[in-house]
């Protein structure tokens, strides 16, 4: 009985030790998790096919937000300014391309990098995030009226695009493969422990979306395997009733640019 006892007792000491040890890595790598940055030194030279010009919003005497803003072929026929938060890897080069969708309907494309990633300067936290935005925002206002403004976020970047829209007015809000919250994602993996405590960061979309004004437009990839489509569902049931909800079939979380229907979706809201 006594041997029982001791072999049980080292089991639960072996528990709890796992536990622990992987609820410390959970809280002091949760960023590396969540963020993959590539970092630019400051004298990187950018090669885009589309017409471009690089920016460096000074946010204070140590950091910088650095940003390429897109031009459409015809500046005669310039609609507007897209806002285009984008996702968690790497930096601007890796989502340049995707500017062609906005630029061929004569929007301009602001595409800024977060703290680390890029050549932007600065500590990563929720707040930088959002300080991000409104930088962005401010300088696009003294250039474009609020109905020229479109707030387009993907992945990662659809919880800032998010914030954005509750803090300043713009014409449309265009989230591609959002989440509810970054604490619902983790709690989704790391269920058996108290992630709303230990996760550093919140952005809950779907707290945001429901003070957003402006018309929203959610595409959800049917083959999600970054955001459950249960996650991006919650996002849904909040949504004012003239908002639209889309979701494109056989497409997984990267490669929704690749299918048509969300093509032509997004021609339409650009028109």
């Amino acid at each position: 009985m006594s041997f029982n006892k001791k072999k049980l007792f080292r089991w639960i000491k072996i528990i709890i030790l796992l536990y622990s040890g992987i609820g410390l890595l959970i809280y002091f790598f949760q960023e590396k998790l969540l963020f993959h940055p590539v970092s630019l030194n400051k004298d990187y030279q950018y090669h885009f096919s589309t017409p471009f010009k690089e920016v460096n919003i000074q946010y204070d005497s140590n950091i910088v937000f650095n940003m390429i803003r897109f031009s459409p072929e015809d500046t005669q026929a310039k609609k507007g300014v897209v806002l285009y938060f984008h996702g968690n890897r790497e930096n601007i080069n890796r989502y340049a391309p995707y500017a062609t969708n906005f630029t061929k309907h004569g929007y301009e494309v602001w595409m800024p990098d977060y703290p680390t990633f890029g050549k932007s300067t600065g500590e990563l936290s929720e707040k930088m995030l959002q300080e991000v935005s409104l930088e962005v925002y401010k300088m696009a206002q003294s250039k474009f009226s609020k109905q020229q403004i479109v707030i387009y976020g993907k992945s990662l970047g659809t919880g800032i695009a998010a914030y954005l829209s509750t803090r300043k007015n713009c014409q449309q809000l265009i989230l591609e493969t959002p989440y509810s919250s970054i604490t619902a994602l983790f709690n989704r993996y790391c269920f058996i422990y108290p992630v709303s405590r230990m996760i550093k960061y919140k952005i809950p979309t779907v707290d945001y979306i429901k003070n957003t004004i402006a018309p929203i437009t959610i595409f959800q990839a049917s083959n999600d395997w970054v955001i459950p489509n249960s996650n991006t569902r919650k996002l849904k049931k909040v949504l004012k009733p003239t908002d639209t909800f889309i979701t494109i079939n056989k497409a997984s979380h990267n490669n929704i640019n690749d299918f048509q229907e969300y093509h032509l979706a997004l021609d339409k809201l650009l028109q």
